[in-house]
């Protein structure tokens, strides 16, 4: 029998809880009655210094529920280091994470464990169909700066990181121990498996829809960013480096040719010292250039050393069988 656990940051959910931990419950006795190799264990609620009355509504489902734990941070941290706390407070084989308003439906979660255990996948984030707050420009926004992010950095699992993941309890716990101040929680999962992949779901927005209020502000958004530019290697530094090697090498060849041509035909240069002066401005232009990216790769690669990027990683995978053979047979889906 494996185990699983539901981790939700909780920053201006008063309103949604209730229904949520109704929703993860139902789940909890459909897999009971199924006799389903896999329990929901725990429910990990992480107060993140919450903004209305969702402290005492966690305190209170906590105290109805054995399954419910409640964890209190002193202070405001932000999504993803309360993420990482209740991440670090599971034991279970399987870790979900989703968000307080129901955004990500609990009835989604084994929809993402079966697409984990049938391709022995590590992480399977829900990808939405289509606009997630229809809103072009925030929807625009987000797409777009993790393509950006995409391109410069080469990690291509980046546009598809999002909030609704399922991980291997042993990876998630891993990448969670190994995140510091400005780590981007998605970037240190990366770190320790290539085995990712994602499920497209219908996934909304309701409360920025309905409401035009989000759970994050925007200057959450932007330290998401910051994390997340931080965390990455950043490989194109290493394409500014080349290119600073190609100047210095054209501009050195261009310099021996102008050289032989002077010798040859001394007329051939009516104005004599600007060539020579725009060649070498151009050849230690791009000597620079090269220095300083293998400069800046070598501190981006020592800064994710610091921040615990491991040599290598062990993974166990072979308990995926029994569940994905109970996936294959299950006549009682849960709606």
């Amino acid at each position: 029998m494996q185990t699983l656990a539901v981790v939700v940051p909780v920053y201006a959910g008063d309103q949604y809880l209730e229904d949520l931990i109704s929703e993860v419950e139902r789940l909890r006795s459909h897999w009971a009655l199924a006799s389903a190799p896999i329990s929901l264990t725990r429910v990990v609620l992480v107060d993140d210094n919450a903004i209305d009355g969702s402290a005492a509504v966690i305190d209170r489902l906590s105290d109805r529920f054995q399954w419910v734990e409640a964890i209190h941070l002193s202070r405001n941290f932000g999504q993803h280091p309360a993420t990482v706390a209740g991440i670090l407070r599971t034991e279970e084989d399987w870790v979900a994470t989703i968000d307080e308003d129901l955004q990500h439906p609990p009835s989604g979660v084994p929809i993402l464990l079966q697409e984990a255990v049938q391709t022995h996948s590590d992480v399977v984030y829900g990808k939405p169909k289509g606009k997630v707050h229809q809103a072009a420009s925030r929807d625009w926004t987000s797409r777009t700066f993790k393509r950006l992010i995409e391109i410069a950095t080469g990690e291509k699992n980046i546009t598809q990181a999002n909030s609704f993941r399922l991980m291997r309890g042993s990876v998630a716990r891993a990448a969670a121990k190994a995140c510091a101040d400005d780590t981007y929680f998605d970037s240190a999962l990366f770190w320790f498996t290539r085995q990712v992949r994602t499920v497209t779901m219908d996934l909304k927005d309701t409360r920025f829809i309905t409401t035009g209020k989000s759970g994050y502000r925007m200057r959450s958004l932007l330290s998401h960013a910051r994390r997340l530019l931080i965390s990455s290697q950043i490989k194109v530094l290493r394409v500014g480096a080349l290119f600073g090697f190609s100047v210095a090498l054209i501009s050195a060849l261009t310099g021996f040719g102008v050289l032989v041509l002077s010798l040859l035909d001394p007329g051939a240069i009516t104005e004599p010292g600007w060539t020579s002066i725009m060649v070498t401005t151009i050849f230690f232009g791009g000597t620079i250039l090269f220095l300083n990216g293998i400069v800046l790769e070598y501190i981006s690669v020592l800064l994710q050393r610091s921040n615990g990027r491991p040599l290598f990683f062990a993974v166990d995978r072979s308990g995926d069988g029994e569940i994905a053979r109970y996936f294959d047979h299950e006549i009682t889906p849960l709606l």
